[in-house]
This record gives structure tokens, C-alpha cells and sequence, in this order.
């Protein structure tokens, strides 16, 4: 089962990233660039495996740039507290 089957896995997989990056000094402003890449890559190169990954990225392919920023914003909040890695 990929981790993108199902979306709790997938905030458990963003959040062990996250706290890696963290763990290694990464900062939020780089943190956020990445996520942003991350939800650019997703939205316009895989396939959406469930509900929710369908409308973040219906909202991804209407949203501005700096909506878009907000999104992947609001994602590094979501999985603030998901993962293992602490």
C-alpha cells in the first residue's frame, strides 16, 4: 500500500518529513518552498488515490500562486502533529 492509498498516511509520512527537516535545522520559509513544489508535483503529475487528495488538488489547479503558497502553508500546519520522527 503506497502512502498516498489513504490520506491519514500520507499526513503520518508528511509529518515524519517535516520533524526530519526540522531535526536538521531546516527553516520554516525553506519548509514551506518545498511543500509548495511538493503540492505543485502532486497536483499536476499523480494521480489522486482518494477524496481528499482529489479536492486538494482541484483547489491547487484553481488557485493563484499565492493561494497555492497558502495551501501548502495550511499543509505543514496540518501535519505539524502527525509522524513519529520527534
Amino acid at each position: 500500500m503506497s502512502v498516498l492509498d489513504n490520506f491519514d498516511s500520507w499526513k503520518d509520512f508528511l509529518g515524519d518529513r517535516l520533524h526530519q527537516a526540522q531535526d536538521k535545522g531546516m527553516e520554516n520559509n525553506t519548509v514551506s518552498g518545498i511543500a509548495y513544489e511538493i503540492g505543485d508535483y502532486l497536483a499536476t503529475k499523480v494521480d489522486a488515490k482518494n477524496t481528499e487528495e482529489k479536492i486538494l488538488r482541484d483547489l491547487w489547479t484553481v488557485a493563484s500562486k499565492d493561494e497555492k503558497q497558502a495551501i501548502a502553508n495550511i499543509m505543514v500546519k496540518l501535519v505539524q502533529d502527525n509522524g513519529h520522527t520527534r
